[in-house]
């Protein structure tokens, strides 16, 4: 839709119950406005409105409807599919709602929607607390959190998800509900993993645990010649590591970056990736046995603050990029699998994609299947083919071998899909039953009930049940 053809009464009307910026392309902000953290995204909005408060959020909502206007829901802007942006529609930017508040008596923050999860950590860690957050630190929080949420403290306590103790949100009708334990304890379960099906959420409320200020992080990089070597060390490594270690394998090809000789820019190479959230000297005696190993080529392990353990990747995966990112859900990894993915992985078109398996288990597995809607608990890994480059000339290529390398290894998965990391959401099908299980009838039963004439669905959209 134009913005022209919006009646000009109605916007009149919006914009005086408005309390923040109503951008439209005649705008000079505009261009930034509607841009997001992964610009393979170039969508165009007819209306960009930038909320304050949960009433400009019901009003963004009710001059949706009344325009007949598709919504997108903008947190942080970070989600790789690029759902927080529409054509023609109307998004809903939360990105001017960053505030963090905490109280350590309770361990408890309640955390604005638009905030990132370097907002979180900021306000947290001066008081030696966290709540699981991303892996990189300008992830928005709202986004990873409705998706579940895997980070580097979900060994030892949970998704980001599991660490919901309320939400506050808009619903279709516009009116404004807290979900918890204690209200609304359908919607309060359907919003840990269902993602932004339900309403546009305005506020969380997170349960925080003693981290930091030091943690112990590993990170060495040997020469892919030795990543099956390194892989299964690793391997083995996971089936009896603490709760307290949460770490991957992965293959990439090592950054340029100052702090990084030059000679080995771009060199392919395996690494291990994780960190452990005790004390960090434990850290240190159980990862030495992954770091001593013959051939290493670097070795960032070691003691850092926890603020730093969590913007470490931060420079290597900047806005403005071009991503796409698939995922599995792995119940266990054989030998035939470990070695599919060596091989496929040596063949990477692009020294930007980088393939992650991250060990899961622990923490996130003690939760029950039916708990929350997020229902992969027994999975003990995930892969995630992550791609990233700046040549639009290279995108076809990339994602048709990302997608191949995601295809072979579905044999080797559960079915299930980090709905996180879904690529473009172009495969056939609905991958939401897969991922989902026995929950995904109870997720369509409400989002009936919250959302009848699914409204919110510029996302990972579940339809709503078919009524009686």
């Amino acid at each position: 839709m134009n913005p022209s053809s919006i009646d000009n009464n109605s916007m009149n009307t919006f914009k005086a119950a408005f309390s923040g910026p109503v951008i439209t392309p005649g705008n000079a902000e505009y261009e930034h406005a509607r841009r997001v953290w992964n610009h393979m995204i170039d969508r165009r909005p007819a209306v960009i409105a930038q909320c304050r408060t949960p009433s400009d959020v019901a009003a963004a909502i009710g001059f949706a409807r009344e325009n007949g206007l598709v919504i997108a829901v903008r947190g942080g802007g970070h989600n790789v599919a690029g759902y927080a942006v529409c054509d023609d529609g109307l998004v809903i930017d939360m990105s001017l709602m960053r505030e963090v508040t905490v109280d350590p008596e309770s361990r408890r923050a309640r955390v604005a929607a638009g905030a990132r999860w370097a907002d979180v950590d900021r306000a947290t860690q001066p008081h030696g607390l966290a709540t699981p957050g991303g892996e990189v630190s300008e992830t928005g929080v709202a986004g990873l959190t409705l998706g579940g949420g895997v980070g580097y403290l979900r060994r030892k306590y949970g998704m980001s998800s599991d660490n919901l103790l309320s939400v506050g949100l808009v619903t279709a009708d516009g009116h404004t509900l807290t979900a918890s334990a204690n209200q609304n304890q359908d919607l309060f379960w359907a919003l840990r993993g269902g993602g932004g099906n339900f309403g546009v959420v305005t506020a969380f409320e997170f349960q925080l645990h003693p981290v930091g200020p030091e943690v112990y992080s590993v990170n060495p990089f040997y020469p892919l010649d030795q990543a099956e070597w390194l892989f299964r060390t690793w391997r083995a490594f996971t089936a009896e590591a603490p709760d307290e270690a949460s770490t991957a394998f992965a293959i990439w090809s090592i950054p340029t970056h100052p702090d990084i000789p030059a000679h080995l820019h771009g060199t392919d190479a395996c690494l291990l990736d994780g960190m452990y959230s005790g004390p960090p000297e434990g850290g240190e005696a159980l990862f030495r046995t992954m770091r001593d190993l013959d051939g290493k080529l670097l070795d960032f392990s070691g003691r850092a603050t926890y603020l730093e353990a969590q913007q470490a990747f931060d420079a290597f995966l900047p806005e403005g990029g071009l991503y796409y990112w698939k995922s599995l859900f792995m119940d266990r990894i054989s030998d035939e699998a470990l070695h599919t993915i060596v091989s496929m992985s040596a063949k990477r078109p692009s020294p930007g994609i980088l393939v992650i398996i991250r060990h899961l288990g622990g923490a996130i597995e003690r939760v029950a299947p039916d708990a929350t809607a997020v229902r992969n608990r027994a999975a003990q890994y995930m892969l995630s083919i992550d791609g990233g480059w700046t040549d639009p000339a290279e995108s076809t290529d990339n994602i048709a071998w990302i997608r191949h390398f995601w295809e072979e290894m579905r044999p080797f998965s559960n079915g299930g899909v980090y709905m996180n990391f879904p690529g473009f959401a172009e495969d056939e099908g609905d991958p939401w039953p897969t991922s989902h299980g026995s929950n995904y009838q109870r997720l369509a039963e409400v989002k009936r009930k919250y959302d009848p004439t699914n409204l919110f669905r510029m996302n990972q959209n579940i339809r709503p049940a078919e009524g009686p």
